[in-house]
């Protein structure tokens, strides 16, 4: 086996919302691959976080403010990088937004803005890559779906039909470009110690574990969060030559939560 075929050497990867979280971790392990990064946020305070970021870790990337939800703001991106780096090689659909809402309580225009940011982004950002990938013979797009993508739990309706959409529509890219060498597959992440989580992990006054920490240690085989570096091998496999006849996958990196019914009390 040739190991150079895990090599992102000379590839140009595209990673959305970027900024910090899984997205910079997984940018950062394309970037130790070889790839040339670039990225995308909402705002400049959030890609200005982003750059200073990758600069201390020493990676040389490019940011660009781009909303993925406006089809107009994407195509200009793309134009953008196109021109100023090269074409995408690489494209991981990493932004998203979730709502914690129980759903009788939820309005339509939220439930839409999941919804936007979630399903319709990804498209539109696929939509955008896949003419240039065709005429370059190649190209990997990535979908960070979740858990959701198969389970519901409370509180996230919209969530979770958005990335059981975006589970579709991997395999959709899948079926409908694979014959151009287009690989488009997903990654499921697990419950992962960001920033974000914190919160639920941390110690209750008594010393114990705070609640919903002690749920997701008793479902979840491995007894642990992730981490956004568990996500790097599996990204870098499907960016990367070695996945060239994986396609319309979604690789679950949940620690085997998925695979798991539960202890018995």
């Amino acid at each position: 086996m040739d190991m150079k075929s895990f090599s992102l050497e000379g590839k140009i990867a595209l990673v959305t919302g970027a900024s910090y979280g899984i997205g910079f971790a997984i940018a950062s392990a394309y970037a130790e691959a070889g790839a040339k990064i670039v990225f995308n946020d909402i705002n400049q305070e959030l890609v200005d976080k982003g750059m200073a970021a990758y600069k201390e870790a020493g990676i040389e990337a490019r940011g660009y403010v781009c909303d993925v939800t406006n089809e107009e703001q994407v195509q200009n991106l793309i134009a953008t990088i196109e021109k100023e780096v090269g074409v995408i090689d690489i494209l991981v659909n990493n932004a998203g937004i979730i709502k914690r809402i129980p759903m009788h309580e939820m309005s339509a225009d939220e439930f839409r803005k999941v919804i936007d940011v979630d399903l319709n982004a990804p498209f539109i950002m696929a939509k955008a890559v896949i003419p240039s990938m065709i005429k370059k013979g190649h190209g990997k797009i990535i979908n960070i779906c979740s858990m959701m993508s198969e389970l519901g739990r409370e509180t996230v309706s919209a969530y979770a039909a958005a990335k059981g959409g975006l589970k579709m529509l991997t395999r959709n890219i899948c079926s409908e470009y694979g014959e151009y060498n287009i690989q488009c597959n997903g990654i499921g992440p697990g419950y992962i110690a960001t920033p974000q989580t914190a919160p639920l992990r941390e110690k209750q006054a008594d010393g114990s574990r705070h609640p919903f920490d002690q749920f997701i240690i008793a479902k979840t085989p491995a007894a642990r969060w992730g981490t956004p570096e568990d996500l790097q091998g599996p990204a870098v496999f499907l960016a990367s030559d070695a996945s060239n006849f994986v396609n319309g996958h979604v690789l679950y990196v949940d620690g085997g939560i998925l695979a798991y019914i539960g202890k018995q009390p």
